[in-house]
């Protein structure tokens, strides 16, 4: 069973920051991580066949901005189900975007992120960002997508994953390294990132 970002399990691991700064990934401008993940993404790039590379949406989200999505995205939800309640609202809205008290993009320990070749972004059965909804679940890394797709996905997280970075199983294109969904996947007992902020100035 897929745990969500909402779980209570999710929650409880405890964070014990390390400090390390946000930084900006040499090969997208303009996206900022904790310098642990970037190292990892460098890592994750190696392993990937020439003429192949990752192509990053984003990275470090403010606070501010995670709770506009969750905001927008759980208005559209009540309005699918009107009858469902708070908690229930909460528990769907998770699949697509994280409460904010254990968001990873609020800790700069998430990237969203596909492949890209010469010829554009390789197919990966939904674009990126698509919900539940628009997509009919195809979000999902684990969907029955056509076999393209399923080659692309799989390129992708053996890349990922064997940098260290864990998937969120309800978005194909969401990894993370250092946040809470992290140790909680991995084993690790405590997250390594926590919130952090940065002023709209200082970034790239």
């Amino acid at each position: 069973m897929t745990i969500l970002l909402a779980d209570p399990i999710v929650r409880a691991i405890r964070v014990l920051d390390n400090g390390e700064p946000l930084v900006p990934l040499d090969f997208t401008p303009g996206v900022l991580v904790r310098e642990g993940l970037a190292v990892r993404l460098d890592q994750a790039r190696s392993a990937l066949p020439s003429g192949v590379d990752f192509r990053v949406a984003e990275g470090h989200r403010s606070a501010a901005s995670q709770r506009a999505i969750i905001e927008d995205y759980t208005a559209s939800l009540h309005e699918l189900h009107p009858a469902a309640d708070a908690v229930e609202l909460a528990r769907l809205s998770s699949r697509f975007v994280a409460p904010l008290e254990v968001a990873p993009h609020v800790a700069g320990a998430a990237v969203d992120l596909t492949l890209t070749g010469a010829g554009g972004d390789l197919w990966m059965g939904t674009e990126i960002d698509a919900t539940p909804e628009e997509s009919g679940g195809a979000c999902f890394f684990a969907a029955d997508v056509d076999p393209v797709a399923r080659c692309n996905r799989e390129l992708l997280a053996s890349a990922l994953a064997g940098a260290g970075l864990v998937n969120y199983p309800t978005e194909w294109w969401h990894w993370s390294y250092g946040d809470r969904y992290w140790a909680l996947m991995t084993g690790a007992g405590q997250a390594l990132y926590g919130p952090v902020e940065v002023a709209a100035w200082a970034r790239p």
